[in-house]
């Protein structure tokens, strides 16, 4: 028996980690499967060791109050994979838990990979090392990151995005407008507050009054949530009192339809960007964080921009609204122009298909490349030829 352990993070990581076990398993299909995941790793036969809920985390302060929970997490985590022995253990984004815990097993002799290259090529250069030495292979995202992380010395694959598989593009209009009824002058509005508890407590009041302006300024306009799973309770009591009732959609499919009848979006930063440049849908990003974290941060940084699209086309394509300018009145301002100039949609949108064509892999799917490579690894086999280290 061949098992591959996996330790996800956050709900984006819980998709790229089903989508990875599926193209393993049409591999090798007797490969079995442990580790830490949420329910889309679930649906692929994974029993999570403990909640990855516990993971999802964002920002320096805000994980304080949570180390000695995240602690005996880690321990739990290191005493099952070291009794288990896998093949290998692939981490999946959250660098600052999965990283420690690659940290821990790799001198003890089982392989590691580790998808979702950390951005310490934004904030963070010199952790670079420590990486280097957590790790057997890298697989990165985004194109300009292997050349980084190569000149480091670290073995790393540039496998492609897998949003362009996530069927974000594949929506039908006409099938959300008729499934709520929208009538032929509303306009949807997409809101994504996030995905951690931090993200919605501190976006969500925010996003909510910068509706309401926008509704004041744009006719028709009906907001629509796209919920994620870990915080649709907390989404739906905060939106309670919402003067416009939004719809709240929660199954991909129905996202997805929601995206293709998208008149513009308000999101987080994050990959949520991606997806809304891969369905086509303009929009403004939004984000906070708790103002040290903010403060630490603003010290370190060292890109123009947050924003993936952003970051890919190295210009500002899609409006990014952080820290003290994430005010209602700021996302207002900037929405607006999306909802009522054809000339502002067009430009974002030409600026999503350069960003389209950057995040394919030079072969095949994102999530098959990344299957390719974990086997490799597996095998023995190295980008140079030579067996990773024991």
């Amino acid at each position: 028996m061949t098992l591959v352990y996996l330790v996800a993070g956050e709900a984006s990581g819980d998709i790229l980690g089903a989508r990875l076990m599926a193209a393993l398993r049409r591999h090798r299909p007797g490969l079995e499967f442990a580790g830490v995941g949420g329910e889309r790793m679930a649906e692929q036969g994974l029993e999570s060791l403990f909640p990855m809920r516990e993971l999802s985390l964002m920002g320096l302060v805000e994980v304080l109050p949570r180390l000695r929970r995240l602690a005996g997490r880690m321990d739990q985590a290191e005493a099952d994979i070291l009794a288990r022995r896998p093949a290998v253990l692939v981490t999946i984004d959250a660098p600052s838990f999965t990283l420690r815990l690659a940290g821990r097993i790799r001198p003890r002799g089982i392989r590691v990979v580790h998808y979702v290259a950390p951005q310490v090529w934004a904030w963070r250069p010199g952790r670079v090392r420590k990486i280097a030495a957590r790790v057997d292979r890298l697989l990165a995202l985004l194109p300009f990151e292997a050349p980084f992380f190569e000149a480091a010395g670290i073995p790393v694959r540039f496998v492609g995005h897998p949003v362009l598989e996530s069927g974000a593009d594949a929506g039908d209009a006409a099938r959300f407008r008729a499934t709520h009824g929208l009538a032929p002058g509303e306009r949807p509005l997409l809101v994504m507050p996030g995905s951690r508890r931090s993200e919605v407590a501190r976006l969500l009041p925010v996003f909510a009054e910068a509706v309401r302006r926008t509704a004041a300024a744009v006719p028709g306009l009906r907001p629509v949530i796209a919920l994620a799973g870990p915080v649709e309770a907390v989404v739906r009591a905060g939106t309670e009192d919402w003067p416009l009732p939004p719809i709240m959609v929660r199954a991909l499919a129905e996202k997805h339809d929601a995206f293709a009848a998208a008149a513009a979006g308000l999101i987080k930063s994050g990959t949520s960007s991606l997806e809304m440049a891969v369905a086509g849908v303009p929009h403004v990003i939004g984000y906070r964080v708790n103002p040290l974290t903010a403060a630490i941060v603003r010290r370190l940084i060292q890109v123009r921009h947050v924003s993936l699209v952003n970051l890919l086309t190295e210009r500002a394509v899609a409006p990014e609204r952080l820290q003290e300018e994430c005010t209602p009145a700021a996302l207002a301002e900037s929405l607006v122009p999306l909802l009522d100039n054809p000339a502002a949609v067009a430009r974002q949108r030409a600026g999503f298909a350069e960003v389209r064509a950057l995040l394919h892999p030079p072969e095949g799917l994102p999530s098959e490349a990344a299957a390719t490579a974990v086997l490799e690894v597996i095998e023995g086999v190295s980008p140079a030829g030579s067996p990773p280290p024991p």
